[in-house]
């Protein structure tokens, strides 16, 4: 185990002269962080070499970052702080994974491009291609791989346990930084030496994380830093178990064999259990899942687990607050007011786009807020409905003056006609109700 660093430990090693160029005010402030692994020592361009060198791996983050691929399609996996969302956020969304083998290859090409999706204002979207060498020998698996790189440029995960055969291809894509699955006990020093040779992140794969954490340390032997940690659990129970076992090892404990992000492979023919296979290890803890599935059906509800899991809880997921056009709206078009909390407004814009009915919406600064929580906060009352409308001018587009608010604040509606000497009509309490509501009861 390591011994707790604390911030007077880092601070006597600073140069202490509160420059600021580190981000933070003073270097008591700047030393707390470090002690509580929020952020590197290097983050201070002054501190000198005897510092790095006294405080050594203490004050490293519990958990290494490793990263798969390059430029724009890297994958960042680990570099995690914290158990629990609450105490700090999560940094680093899990990389989903979708596995091609020669037997898949034409379906699963065909369907990787359809793995994209936009939501609330984001796209999410499958991040990696796990190649199955499935006993073929180097050239067969060499020339599947080529043939993937010629259809997707994600990055890929090479899922072999024949160093030989691994060989024939690391050399090849090596520059594309791919991720190597898995060194075992049996192989460990073969596919080791090939990836500190190539600089390369690997998987360690072993039954638990004693066993992990033995192969681990022989791997580390070998050069090899970056490693991705396969807990081998023979049923998706026993995984999930060792997956929380892991992560509280190396964030509670310190234990640095076990300090680097995991892996989790979900394989069903049910696609409820996948998802929900998938979800399980999102929430805790893989920092790559490799799902057996590529439909689009399968892929969208477990790429919108992981976008709504990892969001930062202490920073609002607001839209900027504004006029909206959704299609080619004229002098007849209702304008619809709601807040800037994306998720809201993605979900009213998304509904009045399934009307075909074109539209105005006047977006309220809520500070990120949804509608009640916002009108419980005071943020979405009648002065300041009427204060956004008016700065945005949607009423100088439209003849009729009529200004359509969320049936969950129809409280507001008299204040606000006679403050602002609207219509104001109630809309539905639902989102899903606005398609009916625009198409039949919407009279300019």
């Amino acid at each position: 185990m390591t011994k707790k660093l604390t911030g007077i430990d880092v601070y006597k090693l600073l140069p202490r002269t509160n420059c600021g160029d580190c981000k933070f005010p003073t270097c008591m402030a700047f030393a707390m962080q470090v002690a509580a692994k929020k952020v590197a020592l290097e983050q201070c361009p002054h501190v000198s070499d005897e510092a790095k060198a006294a405080l050594g791996e203490a004050q490293a983050p519990p958990m290494r970052t490793v990263r798969i691929g390059t430029g724009k399609k890297e994958v960042v996996l680990g570099g995690e702080t914290v158990l629990f969302r609450h105490e700090d956020k999560f940094h680093h969304p899990p990389g989903l994974a979708i596995k091609v083998s020669a037997g898949s290859l034409p379906q699963r090409l065909a369907q990787i491009p359809r793995l994209r999706f936009v939501r609330v204002g984001q796209e999410i979207a499958v991040d990696l291609v796990t190649v199955e060498a499935d006993g073929l020998d180097a050239p067969g698996f060499k020339a599947l791989v080529e043939e993937v790189r010629k259809h997707t440029d994600l990055p890929l995960v090479l899922r072999c346990l024949r160093a030989e055969v691994l060989a024939g291809v690391v050399a090849q894509v090596a520059p594309a930084r791919p991720l190597l699955w898995a060194a075992t006990d049996e192989n460990w020093s073969a596919v080791a030496e090939l990836a500190a040779r190539h600089q390369l992140p690997l998987v360690v794969r072993a039954p638990g994380p004693e066993a992990l954490a033995d192969l681990v340390e022989k791997v580390k032997s070998k050069g090899v830093e970056d490693l991705v940690l396969d807990p081998a659990g023979a049923s998706p129970q026993q995984n999930l178990t060792r997956l929380i076992q892991i992560r509280r090892l190396a964030l509670e404990k310190a234990f640095r064999p076990l300090g680097h992000p995991t892996l989790a492979e979900v394989g069903s023919s049910d696609p409820l259990l996948e998802a929900a296979g998938a979800t399980a290890y999102i929430c805790k803890y893989a920092s790559l899942v490799v799902l057996g599935s590529a439909e689009p059906h399968v892929l969208l509800p477990i790429l919108t687990v992981r976008q709504n899991i990892f969001t930062d809880p202490q920073k609002p997921n607001a839209i900027e607050a504004k006029l909206y056009e959704v299609g080619q709206p004229g002098p007849e078009s209702p304008v619809l007011v709601t807040t800037n909390f994306a998720l809201t407004f993605y979900t009213v814009a998304g509904e009045v786009e399934n009307s075909k009915v074109s539209a105005y919406i006047a977006v309220v600064d809520t500070g990120g807020l949804g509608v009640l929580n916002a009108y419980a906060d005071d943020k979405f009352t009648a002065q300041t409905i009427i204060k956004a409308v008016k700065e945005q001018g949607p009423m100088d587009k439209v003849r009729h003056k009529k200004l359509v608010i969320p049936g969950l604040v129809a409280m507001l509606r008299a204040e606000v006609e006679d403050e602002a000497g609207w219509e104001v009509i109630v809309g539905p309490e639902d989102a899903a109700g606005i398609p009916h509501f625009l198409r039949n009861e919407w009279r300019p």
